[in-house]
Protein backbone atom coordinates (compact mmCIF):
# COMPACT_ATOMS: atom_id res chain seq x y z
CA UNK A 1 0.00 0.00 0.00
CA UNK A 2 2.80 2.46 0.84
CA UNK A 3 4.30 2.18 -2.65
CA UNK A 4 0.94 2.93 -4.27
CA UNK A 5 0.36 5.83 -1.87
CA UNK A 6 3.78 7.23 -2.76
CA UNK A 7 2.91 6.86 -6.46
CA UNK A 8 -0.35 8.77 -5.93
CA UNK A 9 1.50 11.58 -4.14
CA UNK A 10 4.00 11.80 -6.99
CA UNK A 11 1.15 11.91 -9.49
CA UNK A 12 -0.52 14.77 -7.61
CA UNK A 13 2.74 16.68 -7.42
CA UNK A 14 3.28 16.15 -11.15
CA UNK A 15 -0.09 17.69 -11.97
CA UNK A 16 -1.92 14.41 -12.51
CA UNK A 17 -4.46 15.05 -9.80
CA UNK A 18 -7.33 13.15 -11.42
CA UNK A 19 -5.21 10.02 -11.85
CA UNK A 20 -3.96 10.40 -8.27
CA UNK A 21 -7.54 10.72 -7.05
CA UNK A 22 -8.55 7.50 -8.80
CA UNK A 23 -5.65 5.61 -7.22
CA UNK A 24 -6.26 7.09 -3.77
CA UNK A 25 -9.96 6.20 -3.84
CA UNK A 26 -9.05 2.63 -4.82
CA UNK A 27 -6.64 2.43 -1.88
CA UNK A 28 -9.15 4.02 0.47
CA UNK A 29 -11.69 1.31 -0.41
CA UNK A 30 -9.14 -1.23 0.88
CA UNK A 31 -7.79 0.80 3.82
CA UNK A 32 -10.54 3.18 5.00
CA UNK A 33 -8.98 3.71 8.44
CA UNK A 34 -5.56 4.85 7.25
CA UNK A 35 -5.09 8.44 8.41
CA UNK A 36 -2.42 9.38 5.87
CA UNK A 37 -4.43 7.92 3.02
CA UNK A 38 -7.46 9.98 4.08
CA UNK A 39 -5.29 13.10 4.27
CA UNK A 40 -3.80 12.57 0.82
CA UNK A 41 -7.29 11.92 -0.57
CA UNK A 42 -8.53 15.18 0.95
CA UNK A 43 -5.56 17.03 -0.51
CA UNK A 44 -6.12 15.74 -4.03
CA UNK A 45 -9.80 16.64 -3.85
CA UNK A 46 -8.79 20.19 -2.91
CA UNK A 47 -6.36 20.27 -5.84
CA UNK A 48 -9.20 19.35 -8.17
CA UNK A 49 -11.51 22.06 -6.83
CA UNK A 50 -13.66 19.49 -5.04
CA UNK A 51 -13.49 21.30 -1.69
CA UNK A 52 -16.81 20.05 -0.31
CA UNK A 53 -15.81 16.45 -1.07
CA UNK A 54 -12.46 16.93 0.68
CA UNK A 55 -13.94 17.82 4.09
CA UNK A 56 -14.93 14.30 5.26
CA UNK A 57 -11.48 12.99 4.28
CA UNK A 58 -9.75 15.76 6.25
CA UNK A 59 -11.95 15.14 9.28
CA UNK A 60 -11.38 11.40 9.14
CA UNK A 61 -7.62 11.84 8.79
CA UNK A 62 -7.43 14.23 11.75
CA UNK A 63 -9.63 12.00 13.92
CA UNK A 64 -7.63 8.87 13.07
CA UNK A 65 -4.37 10.55 14.10
CA UNK A 66 -1.71 11.88 11.75
CA UNK A 67 2.00 12.43 12.04
CA UNK A 68 2.92 15.94 13.17
CA UNK A 69 3.79 17.12 9.64
CA UNK A 70 0.64 15.68 8.11
CA UNK A 71 -1.52 17.07 10.92
CA UNK A 72 -0.05 20.50 10.26
CA UNK A 73 -1.00 20.26 6.59
CA UNK A 74 -4.44 18.80 7.30
CA UNK A 75 -5.39 21.54 9.77
CA UNK A 76 -4.34 24.24 7.34
CA UNK A 77 -5.98 22.47 4.41
CA UNK A 78 -9.26 21.98 6.24
CA UNK A 79 -9.26 25.53 7.60
CA UNK A 80 -8.64 26.93 4.14
CA UNK A 81 -11.28 24.65 2.65
CA UNK A 82 -13.88 25.72 5.20
CA UNK A 83 -13.13 29.36 4.33
CA UNK A 84 -13.45 28.65 0.61
CA UNK A 85 -16.83 27.02 1.27
CA UNK A 86 -18.05 30.06 3.21
CA UNK A 87 -17.96 28.24 6.55
CA UNK A 88 -15.99 31.03 8.17
CA UNK A 89 -16.56 30.14 11.83
CA UNK A 90 -15.38 26.57 11.23
CA UNK A 91 -12.40 27.96 9.31
CA UNK A 92 -11.52 30.22 12.23
CA UNK A 93 -11.77 27.34 14.71
CA UNK A 94 -9.58 25.03 12.63
CA UNK A 95 -6.97 27.70 11.89
CA UNK A 96 -6.80 28.76 15.55
CA UNK A 97 -6.26 25.12 16.48
CA UNK A 98 -3.42 25.03 13.96
CA UNK A 99 -1.91 28.18 15.47
CA UNK A 100 -2.04 26.62 18.94
CA UNK A 101 -0.51 23.32 17.86
CA UNK A 102 2.01 24.82 15.40
CA UNK A 103 2.81 28.35 16.62
CA UNK A 104 5.93 28.55 14.44
CA UNK A 105 3.93 28.05 11.22
CA UNK A 106 3.26 31.54 9.83
CA UNK A 107 0.73 30.25 7.27
CA UNK A 108 -1.95 29.71 9.93
CA UNK A 109 -2.32 33.38 10.95
CA UNK A 110 -2.31 34.47 7.30
CA UNK A 111 -5.16 32.11 6.42
CA UNK A 112 -6.90 33.05 9.66
CA UNK A 113 -6.70 36.71 8.64
CA UNK A 114 -8.64 35.87 5.49
CA UNK A 115 -11.34 34.09 7.51
CA UNK A 116 -11.52 37.01 9.96
CA UNK A 117 -11.96 39.37 7.03
CA UNK A 118 -14.88 37.22 5.86
CA UNK A 119 -16.30 37.41 9.39
CA UNK A 120 -16.12 41.24 9.20
CA UNK A 121 -13.40 41.32 11.88
CA UNK A 122 -11.12 43.52 9.82
CA UNK A 123 -9.00 45.04 12.59
CA UNK A 124 -8.07 41.61 13.93
CA UNK A 125 -7.29 40.40 10.40
CA UNK A 126 -5.09 43.42 9.71
CA UNK A 127 -3.29 42.97 13.01
CA UNK A 128 -2.36 39.40 12.10
CA UNK A 129 -1.19 40.44 8.64
CA UNK A 130 0.81 43.45 9.78
CA UNK A 131 2.45 41.56 12.63
CA UNK A 132 3.44 38.66 10.42
CA UNK A 133 4.70 41.00 7.71
CA UNK A 134 6.80 42.99 10.18
CA UNK A 135 8.21 39.87 11.82
CA UNK A 136 9.07 37.95 8.66
CA UNK A 137 9.94 40.37 5.89
CA UNK A 138 13.45 40.88 4.60
CA UNK A 139 12.40 43.94 2.60
CA UNK A 140 14.55 46.85 3.85
CA UNK A 141 11.91 49.51 3.15
CA UNK A 142 9.43 47.65 5.39
CA UNK A 143 11.99 46.66 8.03
CA UNK A 144 12.76 50.34 8.49
CA UNK A 145 9.22 50.68 9.91
CA UNK A 146 9.03 47.39 11.80
CA UNK A 147 8.74 49.03 15.21
CA UNK A 148 5.92 51.32 14.02
CA UNK A 149 4.05 48.45 12.33
CA UNK A 150 4.21 46.34 15.48
CA UNK A 151 3.09 49.33 17.57
CA UNK A 152 0.10 50.21 15.39
CA UNK A 153 -1.02 46.67 14.46
CA UNK A 154 -3.04 45.99 17.64
CA UNK A 155 -4.58 49.47 17.74
CA UNK A 156 -5.45 50.38 14.16
CA UNK A 157 -8.57 52.31 15.12
CA UNK A 158 -6.90 54.47 17.75
CA UNK A 159 -5.96 58.05 16.92
CA UNK A 160 -3.50 60.32 18.62
CA UNK A 161 -5.07 63.61 17.59
CA UNK A 162 -4.67 66.44 20.03
CA UNK A 163 -8.21 66.98 21.24
CA UNK A 164 -7.37 69.80 23.69
CA UNK A 165 -9.02 73.16 23.07
CA UNK A 166 -6.70 76.08 22.89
Amino acid sequence: MQDRLHTAIQMREAGQAQEARTLLLELLALYPNDAELNYQTAWVHDNLGLERESVPFYLCAINLGLSKDSLQGALLGLGSTYRALGEYTKAEQMLRRGMQEFPQDRAFPIFLAMALHNLQRHAEAMQLLLTNLAETTAEPSILRYKKALLFYAPQLDKTWANDEKE
